[in-house]
């Protein structure tokens, strides 16, 4: 085999076994407003971070923050289901990732409101914004903080 073959394949077989490590592969379930922009942007975040995202658009995001256990006062503009853990709003891919790993007793994560900064609403400021664990009981506490950039 010569040189320039044997480093291609070596090359290529890296990148690949790079991408399956990262790959997640795990199914989101997005519920969103048809017209909101920066759920799409969240969506592709997760695909980024090799989640498998499909989007549904409803007419109303509430039914499913109520369907899935989402307190009112952590409430976003999108929620998602994966592996039975909700996620409402802009949680980063990280976090996500995290909690299946470390798969708490919980209801699941959210970020409330729309805070820039975060996955999907990036801009040319950011704001300081946390990311809460809830349980069914709707109580919560702080999962992981993001401080102003």
């Amino acid at each position: 085999m010569k040189r320039r073959t044997f480093l291609g394949i070596t090359i290529a077989a890296s990148l690949l076994s790079t991408k399956t490590a990262t790959a997640t592969g795990t199914v989101v379930e997005v519920y969103k407003d048809p017209t909101c922009g920066c759920c799409g942007k969240w969506a592709e975040h997760l695909r980024n971070n090799g989640f498998d995202v499909h989007i549904q658009e409803v007419p109303s995001t509430a039914d499913y923050r109520r369907k899935f256990g989402v307190p009112d006062a952590l409430a976003s503009c999108h929620t998602a289901i994966v592996d039975g853990y909700a996620i409402e709003g802009h949680v980063p891919a990280a976090d996500i990732q995290r909690l299946l790993k470390e798969h708490p007793k919980a209801r699941g994560l959210a970020v409330p409101g729309m805070p820039i900064g975060s996955p999907g609403m990036e801009g040319a400021r950011t704001e300081a914004y946390s990311v809460m664990i809830f349980a069914a009981d709707g109580g919560s506490s702080l999962y992981q903080s993001y401080p102003r950039r």
